[in-house]
């Protein structure tokens, strides 16, 4: 029998079958006991709290007494389903002793817009999202393996151990020996972080170097969450315009703490930061003491061409710092990214992480660790980007034959298509009848600083939509489209 929440005290001159009692009557009003299981008996009662049966005894023929419990033949006690009703009504009369909206601290950015996301996107027929994975493509029979193997020897204890604040060192080395060196960046363990996600990097590198009076520098348009992560640290962000070759470099960072980067694909553009601006902007920041952060969110999905250098390993100071995730291939479920950045930030980062939740998941760090091992992970990933280029190439032919509104080629990578419509498309309006119609797309206008520049812009994702309805689900956006278009000119 599961345990139970009734406790007695013995020192109390209350008798102890009406501390029973009363303990059985606050369960049924707050539903502790469900009314479809039958109450625990008499016996497994003494048993559980140490007193006689006939004290639980006691205890019951007062509540079958006053209806609370009643009996059933050969089965047993059960809550009466007409007073856990009413004892919940009374309940919920009670009027909240605390105001929260007064209580609740007013974050910093409660005025900066969120990107809101359907959590049964799957049940749509065309979900164009960015954020959302093929589930199909996942090596769900190799993870299990791998998380199935982490639970024996010599893994378990690895996998099942609190690691206080460090990681576990077979997936350090994995990052080290085979993801990193493909991006051009060397770096030992002491340099790299597992993270929860690439956005727990970020805000644990909010926590070690933000707080008022600091300046950070990120893209316009940019990624949402980054800003709001900045502006809830304390500093004071400011933005910088992109165009087709990325961030365009000011003429100085001297008094920016920090720039913050998206060079291999531009989010939400996707376009990719020249070789010439990175170089730029890192001679910059060495001059100004600016932190440079790059986040690599997807730089494994490109096309056509090689993948440019990490703007890390173009970085000669060490001094930059570069964040990695698993999210954007494996899962965004799963939670995990990495960190790669100078060994005492690093070590100062595990420190901040250590009391923000300890340490990720050890089980699915030593699987993960398992699965890049075996190979399997870079199989899987080769699988998964082939099937992501033809993705791309039926979206980009859908759009040029559908939506013919941009000349200019898109960039040969990333997981979505960053459109822009025509001046008078309201790309607030066309989100929402296109939802209506099964198609979930992304509106464009909260990525800028000011929204009103991008009224006219969305994202079309494509590693999520079956490609089978790539082309229909292109070509009915277009309709409605056309039907927003016209509603604004009537």
């Amino acid at each position: 029998m599961p345990r139970t929440l009734i406790e007695v005290d013995r020192s109390s001159d209350e008798p102890l079958y009406q501390q029973v009692r009363r303990a059985i009557e606050h369960g049924i009003a707050v539903g502790t006991f469900d009314p479809l299981h039958r109450l625990p008996s008499s016996r497994e009662l003494s048993d559980e709290l140490g007193v006689s049966r006939n004290t639980i005894n006691l205890a019951y023929q007062e509540l079958i007494a006053e209806g609370y419990v009643h009996s059933e033949e050969r089965r047993g006690l059960f809550v009466n389903s007409e007073m856990r009703r009413q004892c919940h009504a009374q309940m919920r009369d009670t009027a909240p002793r605390i105001d929260w909206s007064q209580r609740i601290r007013r974050a910093p950015d409660t005025d900066v817009p969120h990107i809101e996301k359907r959590m049964d996107w799957h049940q749509y027929p065309y979900p164009f999202l960015a954020g959302q994975v093929d589930v199909t493509a996942f090596p769900s029979r190799s993870w299990l393996r791998c998380l199935r193997d982490a639970l024996f020897h010599p893994h378990i204890y690895q996998s099942l151990q609190d690691s206080v604040g460090s990681d576990d060192p077979m997936l350090v080395e994995m990052i080290c020996r085979h993801l990193l060196p493909a991006r051009g960046i060397e770096a030992g363990p002491d340099e790299v972080l597992v993270t929860v996600g690439s956005q727990q990097g970020l805000d644990l590198l909010g926590r070690a170097l933000l707080g008022p009076g600091q300046t950070v520098m990120i893209e316009d348009p940019g990624y949402l969450d980054a800003r709001h992560i900045f502006v809830r640290a304390g500093a004071d962000v400011r933005c910088h315009r992109v165009d087709n070759a990325g961030l365009q470099p000011p003429e100085s960072l001297r008094g920016t703490n920090l720039l913050y980067l998206t060079p291999s694909h531009h989010h939400p553009t996707n376009v990719t930061l020249s070789i010439g601006r990175r170089r730029q902007l890192l001679q910059l920041a060495a001059e100004s003491g600016t932190v440079v952060v790059e986040d690599d969110y997807d730089s494994e999905f490109r096309y056509q061409g090689r993948p440019t250098p990490a703007l890390k390993a173009l970085d000669s100071t060490g001094d930059a710092v570069y964040l990695g995730t698993f999210s954007k291939f494996l899962s965004p479920g799963l939670r995990l990214g990495y960190l790669v950045g100078p060994a005492p930030l690093v070590a100062e980062l595990r420190r901040i992480r250590r009391y923000v939740c300890r340490h990720p998941s050890g089980h699915l760090q030593r699987a993960l660790a398992m699965l890049i091992e075996t190979g399997e992970y870079h199989r899987s990933l080769r699988r998964y980007r082939s099937k992501l280029m033809c993705k791309w190439e039926a979206v980009c032919e859908a759009v040029s034959r559908y939506l013919p509104w941009q000349e200019a080629a898109f960039p040969p990578g990333g997981v979505s298509l960053w459109m822009t419509g025509p001046p008078d498309l309201d790309c607030r309006r066309l989100v929402e009848r296109a939802e209506q119609w099964g198609i979930l797309i992304e509106r464009g206008d909260i990525f800028f600083f000011d929204p009103e520049r991008g009224r006219n812009h969305f994202r079309i994702g494509f590693s999520a939509v079956p490609l089978r309805s790539i082309d229909d689900g292109v070509r009915l956006l277009a309709e409605v489209a056309d039907d927003v278009r016209s509603e604004r000119v009537r």
